[in-house]
């Protein structure tokens, strides 16, 4: 069984010779931790969305269409003390970052946001003309050879890269968590014509790859939601943003696509059912911390949903006893029931040890 079939049929709920073993990557702390404990120097890549030989991790790939500024925002330091940098970066956004503890380019913690290049009417229509969806710079400049080679491929090929299109994320890419929340209320017809703008331009955008290629599968990125819950509610969710994801995911259907997948952290489970409506068939990566058990939600939803990821990464920072502990008590049951890749809830952090991250990784390929 090659691993688009196995991909295809989990997302089918279909019997698999062995389930895909994906995990999402690591922080660049992490990488020196387990350097320091016996990885490989030579082994240092911090995604392993399109697999990893080195740790038997499945092959996928991904179509890397450019979906951002283009021209990108000139990006500059504005200002930067020995404890912190404020800089602009590319895509307009201006944060304030700490210093202290970055390796390979992650940070130990989240930049603060000072302001976003949308806070009315007048700038979004400015910035519009770097969202071109026909820019030759779009597409790779060796596309036609990489359609070629996935054309014979053996292995899942998604549409677009992961973490880059969303309705939702693009909204609080341009105007910033605070300000969306307002502006949902103090100017909806401006909401509306962002997310409109935002489906137009994906359509627009994948319509060459969609007509050369078949995909297995389209993610969307929103990470809208919080351990409290999402960040907008039901209600709000259905009047701006279902409309566009129906839209999205009809004219992808009629591309032959199937599978429609939804990365969010938090807790999402007042929108799932809204996330049915709309035609979503996977959910991942269900945050521990947040209360995403898959044993539950596989209990309220049966095989209405897909899920992927469920293995909490705090289990992971303690002994053997409670790594298996926590595999143990979720691949069996859920592997049970079909539809469930297990993985981390997200990336390795580096409290993790590196015996306990191989440990796991035993333990998951035996029960795969």
């Amino acid at each position: 069984m090659t691993g688009q079939e196995r991909f295809q049929r989990v997302m089918n709920f279909q019997e698999v010779d062995r389930v895909p073993n994906y995990e999402l990557g690591l922080w660049g702390q992490t990488v020196d931790r387990w350097h320091r404990e016996g990885l490989p120097q030579d082994v240092l890549y911090l995604t392993w969305f399109e697999g990893e030989p080195f740790f038997r991790l499945d092959r996928r790939a991904f179509a890397p269409l450019q979906t951002g500024m283009i021209p990108p925002f000139e990006v500059e330091t504005l200002e930067e003390t020995e404890r912190y940098i404020v800089y602009r970066h590319a895509d307009g956004i201006v944060s304030k970052a700490l210093k202290e503890g970055t390796a390979r380019g992650t940070r130990p913690s989240m930049d603060q946001y000072l302001s976003f290049p949308v806070r009315d009417r007048q700038d979004f229509q400015a910035i519009k003309s770097r969202f071109d969806p026909d820019s030759p710079s779009r597409y790779p400049l060796w596309w036609d050879e990489m359609a070629r080679r996935w054309q014979q491929r053996d292995y899942p090929l998604c549409l677009l890269t992961n973490g880059t299109i969303g309705l939702y994320a693009q909204l609080r890419r341009w105007v910033g968590t605070e300000a969306i929340s307002y502006l949902f209320y103090d100017d909806p017809a401006l909401v509306e014509e962002m997310v409109e703008f935002t489906v137009e331009f994906t359509l627009r955008l994948t319509a060459r790859a969609r007509g050369e290629l078949r995909f297995d599968y389209f993610n969307f990125f929103e990470d809208f939601a919080g351990k409290g819950g999402p960040l907008l509610s039901p209600g709000l969710f259905r009047k701006f943003l279902l409309p566009g994801y129906r839209r999205i995911i009809a004219e992808f259907r009629r591309s032959g696509i199937d599978c429609f997948w939804l990365d969010s952290d938090g807790d999402t489970r007042p929108l799932i059912p809204l996330l049915l409506e709309a035609g979503i068939t996977c959910h991942w990566p269900l945050e521990q911390a947040a209360g995403m058990d898959p044993l539950a939600l596989r209990r309220e939803y049966g095989r209405d949903l897909v899920f992927c990821g469920g293995i909490d990464k705090r289990e992971l920072t303690k002994g053997r006893k409670e790594v298996e502990r926590e595999v143990c008590a979720k691949i069996p049951p859920m592997h049970d029931r079909g539809g469930f890749i297990p993985h981390l809830d997200h990336t390795f952090p580096p409290d993790i040890p590196y015996d306990n991250f191989l440990y796991y990784l035993e333990l998951k390929e035996k029960l795969l």
